[in-house]
């Protein structure tokens, strides 16, 4: 009797701290020597995370304890400090010093220190964009605008190392954008379904924002609650740093191997579509003169560009960067005269997926400039293109009408560097792929 008693207070605290967690764990952003955990807790508690390097659980270590408390909205960022360079743990959560039983693996990297020893490191990032999770509620009437979850788990069967989220990674509605509890609300929604969850828990995310995790649709600087819209973006990601010192934008870069990321934020210094009068910018000028001083003192070969909205198309459609033609020409002359080598674009938003390419006959930058479109994830798709929407510098065979996700895979000695630009169906099934040498992205051989 006495251990029935026992088993079921063991199996009481067991069962609390399992529902204490509402979302998560999400790898986020890791260097060299450290490696960020996210979760999301149901309610106050103490939380820390026990790592060790697979198959060496004998070099365990554990995190200090972190509460979880209402004013973050019980978010945490757990740092793991005490990371080797080059290795790959697997980790435990503890919650209220009960361990957690998740069904599956919770793992994490630090990238190589390869720089004057070995050859850049190959490795994979997934990419993606408008990821609608329905909600009948709040949702408009008729046909279910979101669909086909099992495109997660698609996508983690690939093992990518990194996944770059290109925006609209939620979906407010009417009844979220109107205030911060409703963005929150939406974004705790979307992160917690079930499907997702083991993606989280072992590939490092990193995001950008587009305008309907920021927003209200094609909305801009003028919205009134886009503060706490980055707020609460902060609080569900995990990215090294966001904006600028005055805590304004989203914008950031990392670096993995010989690859460095631009993440930069299309939406909260943006002109309105519609104004007449004034400067039309996306970016803003300290933003802009932020990417460029960046890509100037990069020593990355490949250096990615990520934003919402297309870059190469040309036509002044939606919200494509051609509708800010100056902005757009500015940005192609600047990556010219500055002679950056080895820069390419990725972006969502459309609907639809393609491989775009600007001659360098067209833009004055000695390659040619490419644009990786990436959409949807499981948002409506746009039906084939009409004649007026036909991108002209689309690369034949890739226009995707059909839910699917993009892989960037890097890969090759430190002289023979390469990208390959692949497309999946929402199965996991291979639609596409195009290798590009680096030097035919304008990367010397060194």
């Amino acid at each position: 009797m006495l251990f029935s008693f026992l088993l079921a207070i063991i199996c009481s605290f067991s069962a609390t701290a399992q529902q204490a967690i509402k979302a998560g764990p999400m790898v986020t952003h890791a260097d060299m020597r450290q490696v960020t955990i996210w979760l999301q807790m149901s309610s106050e508690c103490n939380v820390s995370i026990q790592y060790a390097p697979i198959g060496q659980s004998s070099l365990s270590k554990k995190t200090k304890v972190y509460h979880a408390d209402q004013q973050d909205n019980h978010c945490l960022h757990i740092v793991l400090d005490s990371i080797e360079q080059g290795k790959r743990y697997a980790y435990e959560i503890f919650v209220n010093e009960q361990k957690l039983q998740i069904s599956y693996p919770l793992e994490c990297s630090a990238p190589p220190l390869w720089q004057w020893r070995t050859d850049p490191p190959t490795f994979k990032v997934a990419l993606g964009s408008c990821f609608y999770v329905n909600e009948t509620p709040f949702d408009r009437p008729g046909k279910p605008y979101g669909g086909e979850l099992g495109i997660l788990n698609s996508i983690l069967n690939k093992k990518p190392d990194l996944m770059v989220w290109l925006g609209d990674n939620v979906y407010l509605r009417e009844v979220d954008w109107t205030s911060k509890l409703g963005i929150l609300r939406r974004y705790e929604h979307t992160r917690s379904i079930p499907e997702l969850q083991p993606l989280l828990g072992s590939v490092h995310h990193y995001a950008i924002w587009d305008d309907h995790d920021f927003g209200p649709n094609d909305s801009d600087r003028g919205y009134v609650l886009k503060q706490e819209a980055r707020d609460i973006f902060k609080q569900f990601w995990g990215n090294p740093t966001y904006g600028n010192a005055k805590q304004e934008g989203i914008y950031t870069t990392f670096q993995w191997g010989d690859v460095q990321f631009f993440l930069l934020d299309n939406r909260f210094f943006r002109s309105p579509n519609k104004r007449i009068t004034g400067e039309r910018t996306i970016l803003g000028e300290e933003q802009k003169q932020w990417l460029i001083d960046n890509l100037v003192s990069s020593t990355a070969s490949f250096k990615v560009i990520a934003m919402g909205g297309q870059f190469i198309n040309p036509l002044a459609r939606f919200e494509n960067y051609a509708t800010y033609k100056q902005e757009r020409e500015e940005l192609i002359e600047l990556i010219a005269k500055e002679q950056v080598q080895g820069v390419f674009f990725v972006s969502g938003d459309r609907h639809y997926s393609e491989l775009s390419e600007l001659p360098s006959s067209s833009s004055g930058i000695s390659y040619p400039l490419v644009d990786f479109t990436c959409s949807p994830l499981t948002s409506g798709t746009f039906s084939t293109a009409t004649e007026q929407d036909k991108n002209p510098l689309s690369i034949p065979k890739t226009a995707t009408y059909v839910h699917n996700f993009g892989m960037l895979e890097f890969g090759g000695l430190s002289k023979d560097r390469f990208v390959s630009f692949v497309m999946y169906d929402n199965m996991g099934n291979e639609l596409w792929r195009i290798k590009r040498l680096a030097e035919e992205l304008g990367v010397k051989k060194k």
